[in-house]
């Protein structure tokens, strides 16, 4: 790319005699100034990392993404060889891995029966489905369940690296369109970093520095036509000669000029290749000192599960005793338990024996008191018909005496009146002898 930019860096030339004197100078001056701005730096970015905090979470999205597409690339040879892998993927991942088989084999069996019954069009690449509402959401849940086991194995791998990496390493059994997609999204996250490196001020005087340079390739184009036309028409007569020689000695001018591009670009990319090395040593010696304080953090780490193993084990042993110590108490109580249980069987027993003897005896007497509580009903009955009876037979002798008392009032009444009146009658008798 450097070497076409250096080609069309081009000075245009006026073709008048007053200014082809000037063009020497001219060209000296532009390449004193190349040289001093350096214009093929403009088109690197301006940064070799990134600064902002957003940018980083962009490429790394894009780098977990790429590290998601060839996992998931790579599910169908790893679930044929899961026997394999086993030692290195786990119980886990090996779980999600055989129900995630098991989901894409009923997913293939329901598609295929979909298609055997006609239900099932592909068009442009694309299975739409025709049918029911209930066919229709069948698909959408297999669907689902699919989509969800693979974000589950996702997961998984992202807390598993070395299962990830061992996975990931098994790259050459991944099909030519898979390996395509990985290798353009991998370009396009290289774009896009190198998008992310340049500033919005540097990228606008990217364009303009194109825009500059399209406009001096296109007139240093039509300078070079109007001069190969006008040699043409002076290739003739020999009275142009001397123009002719003029125009030629510009052409040398530019070709020369070419050159000194050429020469300025492949130091500049020698520079940049220097620049390069000693970037990369340096990331080199950074890489190696991240390297040895890791070592370091690995012994340190390392001696400290020695010593977490070793309390462990203490702990451990501690736990045992204790274990121990409870399973022969729980042995005891178990002991103690069945003895009591005994005894208590024993005098439950006594005591259902007491209340079997004492339930016939209950029976017993209810049998009795059913036959007394009938005598006493037929005792209270018959004595409730002698108490009516006899005060029917009071309220009848209190009528009677009360009968009686009239009558003996009446009759002594009457007894007195007739007493009386036989007295009036002697009386008038005796009244009328004597007269």
């Amino acid at each position: 790319m450097a070497t076409e930019v250096a080609n069309m860096l081009q000075v245009p030339y006026e073709t008048s005699d007053s200014n082809s004197k000037s063009s020497a100078g001219h060209s000296q001056t532009l390449k004193k100034s190349l040289i001093k701005t350096s214009p093929l730096k403009i088109l690197d970015p301006g940064r070799s990392k990134l600064t902002t905090v957003e940018t980083k979470r962009i490429i790394s999205v894009l780098d977990e993404t790429i590290t998601k597409i060839e996992l998931i690339s790579l599910l169908s040879h790893t679930v044929e060889f899961l026997d394999d892998l086993s030692t290195i993927l786990g119980s886990e991942l090996m779980g999600a891995l055989k129900e995630h088989e098991q989901l894409s084999n009923n997913m293939k069996t329901l598609l295929t029966q979909l298609k055997g019954e006609g239900l099932l069009k592909q068009e442009d690449g694309r299975g739409d489905l025709v049918g029911t509402e209930e066919q229709i959401h069948r698909l959408q849940l297999h669907q689902q369940a699919v989509k969800s086991s693979i974000r589950n194995i996702l997961r998984l791998f992202q807390a598993d690296p070395l299962a990830s990496q061992a996975v990931r390493d098994e790259a050459y059994a991944r099909d030519l369109s898979s390996e395509m997609f990985i290798k353009g999204f991998s370009e396009f996250r290289g774009f896009l970093f190198e998008k992310l490196l340049t500033s919005p001020l540097e990228e606008k005087e990217k364009i303009q520095f194109m825009e500059e340079i399209s406009l001096r390739d296109k007139k240093n184009t039509e300078t070079i036509a109007a001069l190969e036309a006008e040699l043409a028409f002076l290739m003739v007569p020999l009275f142009f000669w001397v123009q002719i020689m003029k125009k030629n000695a510009a052409i040398r001018d530019l070709k020369s000029h070419l050159l000194h591009l050429e020469k300025f670009s492949e130091s500049h990319i020698q520079r940049t290749k220097q620049e390069a090395e000693k970037l990369q040593k340096g990331e080199l010696r950074v890489s190696q000192a991240k390297c040895d304080k890791i070592q370091q953090d690995i012994h340190q780490l390392r001696a400290q599960l020695s010593v977490l193993i070793t309390e462990n084990r203490e702990s451990e042993l501690a736990l045992r005793k204790k274990k121990y110590k409870v399973e022969m108490e729980i042995e005891n109580w178990i002991q103690k338990y069945d003895a009591d249980m005994g005894e208590k069987q024993t005098e439950y027993e006594e005591v259902h024996a007491v209340y079997t003897e004492e339930k016939a005896q209950l029976a017993e007497l209810k049998e009795k008191y059913a036959v007394l509580k009938q005598e006493y009903s037929q005792i209270k009955e018959e004595r409730r018909l002698s108490q009516e009876k006899k005060e029917r037979a009071e309220r009848e002798l209190a009528i009677m005496v009360r009968a009686a008392t009239h009558i003996q009032a009446f009759w002594k009444g009457y007894l007195v009146r007739s007493l009386l009146k036989s007295k009036r009658k002697k009386k008038g008798k005796a009244k009328k002898s004597k007269k």
